[in-house]
C-alpha cells in the first residue's frame, strides 16, 4: 500500500526561496518577493475604476502614509509594521472581508503565522504593541474608506455606514499605478523606513 503524500504546502518565489505556508521561516522571506507579489494583488477583487487595479502594495503605502499623518511622531518600527500590515497577502492573496468571515479561524491562523515570520525577518516583534496595532488599524480603515468612495463605487453615505467616517482624514487623491511602479514605490519606502529604524536603534 502506498503511503499518502502530504500535499505541497510551499510556494516557490522568484527569489528562489521556498516558503512553507504551514511553517513559514523568516529565512525564506525577502522584501523583493513581498513587493513583487503585493504589486500584483488587486484590492477589492479588482472591482475598482481605472486602467490599472489598485494594488495591495499601493494600499500598504497609503496606510503607512496615514499612520504618519495621524501620529507624526510614530517610531520607524511601527511605520514599518504599517507598511507590512498586509504583507502575508504576497503569498495568500487578498481575500475580501466577507470571504474571510466565512472561512473563519483557520485562515486567520495561517495569516498570523505568516505575519509573525515577516515581522521577525525585518527585526520587528512577532506582533505590534497594542497602541501601534490600534493606530495601524485606524489607518487601514481610513484607507479602505478612501478607496471605497474614490475607486470602488461606494457613495459616501454607504461608506460612512460600513467603514465609519474617519476623523482628521487628509485630502488624498488615489491613482492606481502599473504594478512595476507600485513595486518600486513600495521598495523605496521600505528602504527609507528601514534606514530610519536603524538610526533610531
Amino acid at each position: 500500500m502506498v503511503a499518502e503524500r502530504r500535499p505541497r504546502a510551499w510556494q516557490r518565489m522568484l527569489s528562489g526561496r521556498r516558503l512553507d505556508l504551514l511553517d513559514p521561516s523568516p529565512l525564506d522571506i525577502e522584501i523583493e518577493d513581498i513587493a513583487h507579489g503585493l504589486s500584483r494583488v488587486a484590492r477589492w477583487n479588482g472591482q475598482t475604476s481605472g486602467r490599472w487595479s489598485f494594488s495591495v502594495a499601493q494600499h500598504s503605502l497609503l496606510v503607512e502614509r496615514l499612520v504618519g499623518g495621524f501620529a507624526p511622531g510614530a517610531r520607524a518600527p511601527w511605520r514599518l509594521a504599517a507598511l507590512l500590515h498586509d504583507a502575508p497577502e504576497f503569498v495568500i492573496g487578498d481575500l475580501i472581508t466577507p470571504f474571510k468571515a466565512i472561512i473563519g479561524a483557520e485562515y486567520k491562523d495561517l495569516e498570523r503565522r505568516l505575519m509573525q515570520a515577516i515581522h521577525l525577518r525585518f527585526g520587528l516583534p512577532p506582533a505590534a504593541p497594542a497602541g501601534a496595532a490600534r493606530l495601524i488599524k485606524r489607518a487601514d480603515r481610513a484607507a479602505a474608506y478612501l478607496e471605497a468612495i474614490q475607486l470602488a463605487g461606494f457613495g459616501e453615505a454607504e461608506a460612512n455606514r460600513i467603514f465609519g467616517r474617519p476623523r482628521n482624514l487628509p485630502a488624498v487623491r488615489l491613482r492606481p499605478k502599473p504594478p512595476d511602479q507600485a513595486k518600486d514605490a513600495y521598495l523605496a519606502r521600505f528602504e527609507a523606513i528601514a534606514q530610519s529604524a536603524a538610526r533610531e536603534a
